[in-house]
């Protein structure tokens, strides 16, 4: 049992899940810029928390997860532990699709320009990520898949130094983050090309998606929840519920939209999924693209 029930279950969690993402929305006293997404160690300890005034003990096993968990799975040959098999699913979170960007500089203007410059010379073109098996990495794998056109895939420690050498013209194409990139796309410092999602971002809606142009491309990272498969599915439930709660605010909608991205909530089947489709696409994408570490 991860989780004691006292006598009456107190409704703070969603209030909880609020606070956290408006910690993460105020604008950093040094840049002004919004924070961002908490790391996975502070994920943990603030819903530990929540869950804790909500009236449980703390959730030290409480996952606060994303895609980058899932391809771990399939991009690792040595993990003791399985993501799919040894967690179960709590609740989604949210949905977040990326940008295909460019320097304005670039000749490339629009995504057939851009597959027709990396066909006609095949290799030429330098596409950055932010590691291999990272989003940005697996994003263009997909897009490559489905295009047949090839670059030359640099791989950074990270999204940062990846967005910094875009900046600067020492690479020529990045699937990036929203957040990181926004901006830049504003002020005219980077071209968005188009997002990776089913539909147009609502803080870019005059950019395109991929799918517009390559027929079926679809491409989000995704956070959410999940615990031991053990947990009952009682405690589950509530859980999934509270989290929910949280994510109705009309303030975290916006907050969440503000940044390029979708709230995403579901009920625990409704992820389990959500998880296996996924699994099973970015499991084709990886081995085809031969991405092991």
């Amino acid at each position: 049992m991860i989780v004691q029930k006292r006598r009456e279950y107190p409704i703070g969690v969603g209030g909880e899940v609020v606070t956290l993402y408006q910690k993460y929305a105020t604008p950093n006293p040094n840049n002004g810029r919004p924070r961002g997404f908490p790391t996975p160690s502070e994920r943990v300890e603030l819903y530990s928390a929540s869950f804790a005034k909500a009236g449980y003990a703390p959730l030290s096993e409480l996952g606060v997860c994303g895609s980058t968990e899932l391809r771990n799975e399939i991009i690792y040959n040595d993990l003791k532990f399985s993501f799919m098999h040894d967690t179960a699913p709590v609740a989604s979170m949210m949905l977040a699709m990326n940008v295909l960007v460019v320097h304005p500089a670039s000749s490339v203007r629009s995504v057939p320009e851009l597959i027709a410059a990396a066909k006609a010379n095949p290799d030429a073109m330098t596409v950055a990520s932010a590691g291999v098996g990272s989003t940005s990495h697996v994003f263009w794998e997909l897009f490559r898949s489905m295009t047949g056109t090839r670059m030359l895939h640099v791989p950074y420690r990270g999204g940062a130094p990846a967005l910094t050498d875009l900046l600067a013209q020492q690479v020529q194409v990045y699937f990036a983050t929203p957040a990181d990139t926004m901006e830049y796309i504003k002020a005219g410092r980077l071209r968005a090309l188009a997002v990776t999602g089913a539909t147009r971002a609502q803080a870019l809606p005059d950019v395109p998606t991929i799918g517009e142009f390559v027929p079926g491309y679809e491409a989000v990272g995704w956070l959410g929840v999940v615990a031991p498969k053990d947990t009952p599915a009682a405690i589950i439930e509530m859980l999934n519920n509270a989290i929910n709660a949280g994510l109705a605010d009309p303030k975290i909608k916006q907050t969440i939209a503000d940044w390029g991205e979708t709230v995403f909530a579901s009920s625990p089947a409704e992820f389990g999924k959500f998880l296996t489709a996924e699994h099973e696409k970015w499991g084709k994408v990886i081995r085809a693209a031969n991405i092991k570490l």
